[in-house]
């Protein structure tokens, strides 16, 4: 089984992975749906860790000072495992997230772990990108302190546009210059699951793969679908 089929099948066995009408956080409809909230056992969190590492070492120069930074509530979980899961490997790295309301008493303020510092290198530990939305809204915490962001690293690119024509990816990568490594993008859903069962049940047939294709072609610049 190959490492995008591996981790696709690994997302549909624990729901993560849903077909069949949603709407996204940016406002769209779509015919699939991943939601990393459905991840809800010790298993299951460090296998998603050990995936992450896995896209992490195969694209990225870990350093000294690299930091995981998970945005709230979602990525929490996502930086501390992966940290955890590298950790087994040799690869030591500090980690960190956001409150979603400053803290007003103790040590105050809105980062908890790992406290950043000028200079700091940092990868955004998030789910899914559709618009960049989460992103562009932890930026700025970043930013204050100085810190380097040198990735994004994702388990799904749905490979859409953000808020112009162009995809999320390309526009923080044109806006910020962050580069963005998924585990898998729509793309890669549609060829390992179209009319192949997993455990018994086709998920993807050919009505299905037609409404995800044209969603990908009213929603994306990219020429794959």
């Amino acid at each position: 089984m190959s490492n995008k089929l591996e981790f696709i099948t690994f997302m549909v066995r624990a729901g993560a992975l849903t077909f069949g009408d949603f709407v996204t956080k940016s406002g769209r409809k779509t015919p699939y749906f991943v939601n990393t909230g459905k991840y809800s056992n010790g298993e299951q969190i460090s296998q998603l860790g050990n995936f992450y590492a896995n896209c992490i070492m195969d694209n990225i120069k870990v350093k000294e000072n690299t930091v995981l930074f998970g945005p709230a509530y979602k990525g929490i979980a996502l930086a501390v495992s992966t940290a955890i899961a590298l950790s087994g490997r040799g690869i030591h790295v500090n980690y960190c997230f956001n409150r979603k309301e400053v803290k007003d008493h103790g040590e105050g303020g809105s980062l908890v772990g790992h406290k950043l510092t000028k200079g700091d290198r940092v990868l955004i530990i998030e789910d899914v990108i559709t618009a960049g939305t989460a992103v562009r809204e932890v930026l700025p915490i970043l930013q204050d302190v100085g810190a380097i962001v040198d990735g994004l690293v994702i388990s799904v690119d749905r490979m859409e546009r953000g808020t112009g024509e162009r995809t999320a990816i390309q526009e923080i990568w044109e806006e910020y210059q962050i580069p963005t490594f998924p585990i898998v993008n729509v793309c890669d859903i549609i060829e390992c699951l179209h009319n192949r069962p997993i455990d018994g049940s086709v998920l993807i047939n050919d009505e299905i793969a037609a409404r995800m294709k044209a969603y990908l072609k009213e929603y994306t610049t990219d020429p794959r679908p």
